[in-house]
């Protein structure tokens, strides 16, 4: 049975080769194909396909085509160029990359070599500098001129000046004073301690040194930990450190510290007992301020003496020109927990000053005393970078203090005064006003960390203040002989027809005296103090109509109703699960290793104002599936509302609370998986969203600021209210 091959009229049209008559290669056939043109339905064919369907056609096998062997093609007459073209790429691997590239400019440059006939071309190609830069390294065994040339697309060269950055090597005087073996010893006992001293904000005070000294008597090393705020600037506390116990410090991390006692160490009185001696170093700030000499006995003609002229001057210039503003107003503060300079402590400073009197005030002319919200913004930020020039720990009794900010605001106009950490019932507020009572200043700021006065527009330095006094007690002096030369010349120049009549003192100071004796005794019929009680009677009528009249609190009514109703709708959206009884019970030596190991790690679940929803107690699985306890890091400040959030995890994770620890800047919740965990297939979503959860904050925080500010508008009425009352009552 013949074979057959089934063509489909599509893959017969795209063919190359397919011509419009098919000749066979047999003669007879040919022969038979001259006369009659190919008929798509030949009478021998068993099939018959009509032109227009798309069913395959039906070829006897000596019509099939060969398709193998394409048509040959003419050969041009560029055949040569075209060899020659091909051969630059026909063998270069490596697509467009730089290797490839470097091929073919070697390859271009063997072609030049061999062409004798373009010779003229070769000489415009040697004078045009290529400068191609193949690289030192020519893997191809390349020609060496192509070495130090440039890629044409590559730009010219230039020089390039790297900023280096210098590496911070901190040397310590451990480094300088022990031998390195001793060093290291030292280090590698003092990783291992587990054992430490707590610094807490008050600093460095003498019952941290005296719990040194006692690790000391067994030990060599002594490990302290610091609190806020020294924990923020090591160094410094690593300085205070070696200042008041006498050690040196030989391995820090992190907020801890090792200190070694020293190899000739024996037991020595602590410098805090006692007073001070007025010659040492703390007390040689204080010979250029009057009272403070006068407290400690310091010679007049004192003045701060360098022991060491040829010393070094060390520290930057900020330091220095801040250190040069700060001498002369008293002792410094050592336990500064802020980079130097050292700041005044304000509370070793006198309490009271004998003869002291606020700073006498006079405003130029044509300006206001009073500061524009512009100029307290300008004012606010010039006090920013100042170095802080005052320490202080105490509420009242600030002479001393006042004093010493009226020598600094000779030199600067602004007074930066810091609140000490750590010591109990201070209150700035009360700082604050009576250091602008004793001074007269403009308070810029104050907060529980800074207190900054402004000296004000009017303020004038005892120098100027003195040139003032003289100057006006000379115009009086001048007043009162002018006034004596008008009446002796009066008395002896009046006519003698005319009697001396009261007319010669008409403006004139006599005059002026005669009025006030007259009138000083004069009393009105409604005193003045009368009438400011009926003035101040009538503003607080009127504060308390507009207060009433006014529709802001049914605005703030609507407001809180509408946020109310949210609340309610995401509060019937989540359904919180209840603390199962059937529980784990683990012992209290597995919860203190527990507690111990969960303060340990490194990696928190930190819980934010969302509060818990879906996703946090999806993280708590995500961790208990890499180990068995999990941190949860929490900013709440009341215990209530941190003790609620710990069982609300407890309740919806299904795992163990272990403990709720303190940490510096928020409280810490320790959950232990459990013995038996296994990790849900499904959670269930009974909680809150992450964006529902976000809401319900942002309308928490909303209905509690409207509540308060309706509270706040109350108040203010019934203390209005309460005024009038006392008025009416006094009157």
């Amino acid at each position: 049975m013949p074979t057959t091959m089934f063509l489909s009229p599509t893959m017969l049209s795209n063919a190359p080769n397919f011509p419009k008559k098919i000749h066979s290669s047999n003669p007879q056939i040919q022969t038979h194909d001259k006369k009659h043109e190919f008929n798509p339905n030949p009478p021998n064919s068993a099939t018959k396909t009509a032109p227009w369907m798309k069913a395959p056609l039906v070829l006897e096998p000596n019509q099939v085509l060969d398709f193998s062997k394409p048509k040959n093609r003419k050969k041009s007459s560029d055949n040569k160029d075209e060899k020659g073209a091909k051969s630059l790429t026909q063998k270069v691997s490596g697509g467009r990359g730089k290797h490839a590239m470097k091929k073919i400019l070697y390859s271009i440059d063997n072609l030049e070599e061999q062409d004798q006939e373009l010779t003229d071309t070769q000489k415009n190609s040697e004078q045009i500098e290529f400068d191609l830069s193949l690289g030192e390294d020519d893997s191809d065994g390349g020609d060496r001129r192509w070495f130090r040339r440039k890629l044409p697309w590559e730009r010219a060269e230039r020089m390039v000046f790297r900023r280096m950055r210098k590496e911070k090597v901190v040397v310590t005087a451990a480094n300088l004073r022990l031998d390195e073996g001793l060093f290291e010893r030292l280090r590698g006992e003092a990783r291992k301690m587990r054992n430490w001293v707590k610094v807490k904000k008050a600093g460095v005070n003498e019952g941290v040194v005296e719990q040194i000294r006692l690790i000391w008597k067994s030990d060599e090393l002594a490990m302290v930990k610091f609190d806020v705020p020294l924990c923020r600037n090591m160094d410094r506390a690593r300085e205070i450190v070696e200042i008041k116990t006498g050690g040196l410090v030989i391995w820090s991390k992190k907020d801890s510290l090792v200190i070694y006692r020293g190899c000739n160490y024996r037991e020595t009185r602590s410098s805090f007992d006692g007073d001070q001696d007025p010659n040492s170093c703390e007390t040689s700030y204080l010979g250029r301020v009057p009272f403070l000499r006068d407290k400690f006995s310091i010679n007049s003609t004192f003045d701060m003496v360098v022991k060491d002229e040829t010393k070094v001057v060390q520290g930057s210039l900020y330091e220095r020109e801040a250190d040069r503003l700060l001498d002369g107003l008293g002792p410094r503060f050592i336990d500064w927990w802020m980079p130097k300079p050292l700041p005044v402590d304000a509370d070793m400073l006198p309490e009271f000053v004998p003869g002291y009197k606020p700073p006498s005030r006079r405003c130029p002319m044509n300006a206001r005393s009073k500061l524009t919200d512009n100029e307290l913004t300008h004012l606010r930020k010039l006090a920013y970078p100042l170095p802080t020039h005052f320490v202080l720990g105490r509420n009242r009794n600030l002479q001393g203090l006042a004093a010493a900010i009226l020598k600094l605001w000779e030199k600067c106009h602004i007074a930066k005064i810091a609140v000490k950490w750590g010591i109990p019932n201070t209150s700035n507020e009360q700082m604050a006003s009576e250091l602008k009572l004793l001074t007269g200043g403009v308070l810029l700021l104050r907060n529980k960390f800074y207190i900054i006065l402004y000296r004000g527009k009017d303020f004038l330095p005892p120098d100027v203040a003195d040139l003032v006094a003289d100057r006006e007690t000379e115009l009086k002096t001048f007043q009162l002989q002018e006034e004596a030369a008008r009446t002796r010349t009066i008395e002896t120049l009046h006519y003698i027809d005319e009697p001396l009549s009261d007319s010669s003192t008409i403006g004139t100071l006599q005059e002026f005296h005669s009025i006030q004796s007259d009138h000083q005794g004069f009393e009105p019929r409604i005193s003045e103090a009368e009438v400011q009680v009926e003035t101040e009677k009538l503003k607080l009528e009127k504060e308390i109509r507009n207060q009433e009249r006014n529709k802001l609190p049914l605005q703030l009514k609507m407001k809180i109703d509408k946020v109310s109703k949210e609340l309610a709708k995401l509060n019937s959206s989540w359904e919180p699960a209840e603390l199962n009884e059937d529980r784990e019970i683990i012992t209290s030596e597995e919860r203190e290793c527990l507690r111990k190991m969960g303060l340990k790690m490194d990696s928190t679940l930190v819980l934010g104002r969302r509060g818990v929803f879906d996703g946090v107690v999806e993280g708590l699985h995500q961790h208990w599936k890499h180990r068995e306890i999990v941190k949860v890091v929490t900013m709440q400040r009341a215990f209530s509302r941190i003790l609620y959030t710990a069982q609300s995890l407890e309740a919806e994770s299904g795992g163990i609370l272990v403990s709720i620890e303190k940490l510096k800047l928020g409280y810490a919740i320790i959950m232990y998986r459990g013995k038996n965990y296994k990790r849900p297939l499904k959670f269930s979503r009974n909680l809150l969203s992450k964006r529902e959860a976000l809401r319900k904050s942002l309308e928490m925080q909303r209905i509690g600021s409207l509540k308060f500010f309706a509270n706040m508008r109350q108040q203010q009425i019934y203390e209005l209210k309460c005024k009038l009352v006392s008025l009416n009552a006094s009157s």
